[in-house]
Parts: structure tokens; C-alpha cells; sequence
């Protein structure tokens, strides 16, 4: 049987917000400033789906921005991601006008249950018909911590301790009704099959969560995990659970090298690299020529306002730098204190080579709030998808979270100017290869146990490692 041709992925990145990851997306004139509305993300989920994007895919955060100089005045004022609007449930209003398009959410590991999780993405797979997936974060900051009734933030570590035995939870829940459970014969009066519904008594360091759950499995078994560690404890969490992992690699030749990293971090953990997809997040701004591209991309990078770039950074160290003096060196002690997104502090530690950055450089080599935060590709649909190939035929990536400078005008011209292109060098498809979101990324239908069979199975491969070293 001929091998089939290994094609990218494309995602759309998106938030139930004011903006897009670009804070300054919602001051773009070509931006429509309905996003109170479901109008409003029904009209995005139609143009992904006409471009055969795999996911729409929401990120999200528990608070407001608040803690640069410990006030919401600032993000107020200037909508900086001001506006959080549950995900799942905008997601329900995007399925409603599409059929094929996976619809992913994010939802936290650290202020959220178990069973409650379980059963809102089991109930969201079923009403999709097997089109859900779910963004398992720790999330980052104490402002987080406040609207949940804690004085503070789980340490970093803890915070992944914590999500391991949450998704074993979780999976657990989903696991305990088997394939050929339900029935529904009238005629017998047999609903379900007792003996293939179990109940989970999970009794664990964190969680304690009994059963029997109350959601049948979808037609894609279940939810498709996502997760977009890339600190050193990150990777290894994504590594035992992810089925498709978000990053952010600013280059291709840091792609590269990544990449790489990471399929082996796979490997390492008893899994198949193939059965994991990895794509990172991008800018993209298209026009009919690279100059009328260019132009635009002038404009739309001039949204952005230093208010933007001091708010987003502090939420997400979650450390307030407003009295320090922006050009002077953060000392060891507050680098120690951060606490919130590592593998974002350990990145502008790189970039800038300093052990001991200043805010400024946080500001100048992070590009938080600007365009080039992620890597942007600018210019005409032949110049873009020449970069997007690259990346993907080069194994920078195995495809791509493309980030919108308004909405839906960048997703619009993205699906008119570029996936043409992308479909004619055939590294992109031209339609769905099923109905299911696992389908579509070509991933493998989970059985009843086979999550509990694969993590035996790891830690039997991490064992006799472990043994042949010592």
C-alpha cells in the first residue's frame, strides 16, 4: 500500500474576546466590532471551513489583565484582552453552521474538576458529532487564583502534578462507557448493557471523583487533547498526554531543532511521534502583491501601544514590574519569583542572552502585544506559501496556528489568496477526509482502556531504560 503524503494542518487561533492574540486587532479598521454576538464567530467558523481548516481553536485566561501596577484601569481603557467570554459555549454557536470544522477550547486543569470538565467536552463531542477538543492548561497567574478563591497561584511544578492526575481522572470518566454500551431496544426494554458501565472511584493526591459518569462516547471516542507546554516540565506532560501540541517557535532554524526535541521527548515517553501533531502559532498577512502586503502589514503593527506589551507581560509572569525602572536588570530574586509561563521568560532569556533581562528587553525580544511575537509571514500568496512550506517540508513544524490582525478580513483573505496556493503544491488538502475531528488530523480512535494500556506500556519502556543505565 503507497504511503499517504505527509500534508500540514491549519488551525485557527482565536479568543471569545475583544481581540484576537493580537491585542491591537480590535482598533484595525477592517475589524467588525460585533464580537458580543454569535454573528459574529459563526461568520469566522464559515471561512474556515470553506479553507478546510482542521480546528478552530479558542485560547483562553480566568481573569483580566490586572497585574501591571495591580490596577484594570489600563486594560480597561485600552481593551487589552479585556473582554473573556466562555469558549465552549461560543463554540456551540460555531457548530451550529458548520459540519466539518473541529472546534477546540481551552479549559484549566487548576480551577476546574474533573468530572465537570469531562462532562462538558463528552457532552461538546456528541453535540459536534465528534468534532471537540480540548486545551488542557495550568493557567498562569494569582489575578486567576482571586476569581476562584485562593489567595494565590499553585507553583509551577504542583500545577502539573496536579493536571497528570486530572487527566487520568478525566480519561477515567470517559473510559467507563464502552463502545457497544447503550443500546435502546424497545422491544427488549434493554437500554444500556450495566456491565459495560462502570464507575471510576478515583481516589487520588488532588482529586476524588466517583461516577458513574453520565456522557456516551462520541462517534470519535473522545475529545482530541491538546496542549502547549514548552517548558522543561511542560514538554514531558505534553509528551504522556497530547495528541496535538501548540508552540511558538520564532524561527525556522529554532523550529527545526525543536521540533526535533520534542518528537524525541515523544518517543521518549513510549509514544509514536507520528500519532503527534506539533504546529506552531503565526502571523500572516496576504496580499495580491508583496508590496500591497507589506502595506498592510505596516498598518496593522501600528494598532499596537506600549500598554498593550507591559499588561500582557506581567499577566503572564505574573509579576507586577510597574515600579521598576523598564531598562534596568530584573535581579535574580524577581526572575526566581516569576511564576507564571516559564517557557516565556526562559525564551527572552535566550534571545537576549542576558541571565537577568530588563523589562525592556522582555518588552523588545518577547514582541508580546506586536505582530512579531509569533513569526509572521508577509507578502503575496506565492511568497507565503513558499515560507509555509519551508517550515512544513523542512519539519519546523508538522503545520500551523495561524493568528488573525483582524477579524475576519485576515482569514478571509488567507482562505481566497493562500490555501489555493498550499492546495496546488499538495501540501495542504483539498477537502475533509471524514466527518470526526481525529479523522481530519488523522489520528487514531481511541478504544475504551487504550490510554490506560499506552501509560502502562510507557512506564514499562521508562522502566527498562532506567534499569540499562544504572
Amino acid at each position: 500500500m503507497q504511503k499517504k503524503k505527509r500534508q500540514m494542518s491549519l488551525i485557527g487561533f482565536l479568543q471569545a474576546q475583544n481581540c484576537s492574540t493580537y491585542p491591537g486587532s480590535w482598533r484595525h479598521a477592517a475589524t467588525t466590532p460585533d464580537f458580543l454576538t454569535p454573528e459574529y464567530y459563526q461568520r469566522i467558523a464559515r471561512v474556515l471551513e470553506e479553507g478546510k481548516f482542521h480546528m478552530a481553536f479558542f485560547d483562553d485566561r480566568l481573569a483580566m489583565p490586572d497585574i501591571y501596577a495591580g490596577d484594570h484601569a489600563d486594560t480597561v481603557k485600552h481593551g487589552i484582552r479585556a473582554v473573556k467570554m466562555d469558549p465552549v459555549v461560543v463554540l456551540s454557536a460555531m457548530a451550529a453552521v458548520t459540519s466539518r470544522l473541529g472546534l477546540g477550547a481551552t479549559y484549566s486543569t487548576t480551577y476546574y474538576e474533573p468530572y465537570h470538565v469531562a462532562r462538558t467536552f463528552a457532552t461538546l463531542d456528541l453535540m459536534t458529532k465528534g468534532r471537540a477538543a480540548w486545551n488542557v492548561v495550568t493557567s498562569l497567574n494569582d489575578s486567576e487564583a482571586a476569581n476562584f478563591g485562593s489567595s494565590s497561584h499553585l507553583e509551577h511544578d504542583q500545577r502539573y502534578e496536579r493536571a497528570d492526575e486530572f487527566l487520568e481522572a478525566t480519561l477515567g470518566h470517559w473510559d467507563t462507557w464502552q463502545e457497544d454500551a447503550l443500546v435502546v431496544d424497545k422491544t427488549s426494554g434493554l437500554f444500556a448493557h450495566p456491565e459495560k458501565v462502570t464507575r471510576l472511584d478515583h481516589r487520588g493526591d488532588y482529586f476524588n471523583s466517583r461516577g458513574p459518569f453520565t456522557v456516551p462516547r462520541s462517534p470519535q471516542g473522545q475529545p482530541v487533547l491538546i496542549q502547549a507546554g514548552q517548558s522543561g516540565r511542560g514538554k514531558a506532560f505534553a509528551a504522556r498526554w497530547a495528541e496535538f501540541i501548540f508552540v511558538v517557535y520564532p524561527n525556522l532554524d529554532m523550529a527545526k531543532k525543536q521540533y526535533a526535541d520534542m518528537k524525541s521527548v515523544i518517543a521518549g515517553a513510549g509514544r509514536d511521534p507520528a500519532t503527534v501533531q506539533i504546529a506552531t502559532a503565526c502571523y500572516v498577512v496576504v496580499g495580491e502583491t508583496d508590496e500591497i502586503a507589506r502595506q498592510k502589514m505596516e498598518y496593522a503593527d501600528s494598532m499596537a501601544k506600549e500598554e498593550d506589551a507591559l499588561a500582557l507581560i506581567c499577566e503572564v509572569l505574573n509579576h507586577d514590574f510597574a515600579d521598576r525602572d523598564i531598562d534596568e536588570p530584573i535581579n535574580d530574586e524577581d526572575m526566581k519569583a516569576v511564576s507564571g509561563w516559564r517557557a516565556f521568560r526562559d525564551r527572552v532569556v535566550m534571545l537576549s542572552g542576558k541571565s537577568n533581562p530588563s523589562v525592556r528587553d522582555f518588552i523588545d525580544y518577547s514582541k508580546r502585544a506586536r505582530l512579531k511575537e509569533f513569526n509572521v509571514f508577509v507578502g503575496s500568496p506565492t511568497t507565503v506559501a513558499d515560507e509555509m512550506e519551508k517550515w512544513f517540508i523542512e519539519e519546523g513544524c508538522d503545520g500551523f496556528v495561524i493568528s488573525p490582525t483582524h477579524t475576519p478580513g485576515s482569514y478571509e483573505d488567507f482562505v481566497r489568496l493562500v490555501v489555493p496556493e498550499l492546495q496546488r503544491r499538495g501540501v495542504f488538502r483539498k477537502d475533509y477526509e471524514g466527518h470526526t475531528l481525529r479523522e481530519n488530523l488523522g489520528l487514531p480512535y481511541p478504544n475504551s482502556g487504550d490510554w490506560r494500556r499506552a501509560q502502562q506500556q510507557a512506564a514499562t519502556v521508562s522502566r527498562k531504560a532506567t534499569e540499562q543505565v544504572e
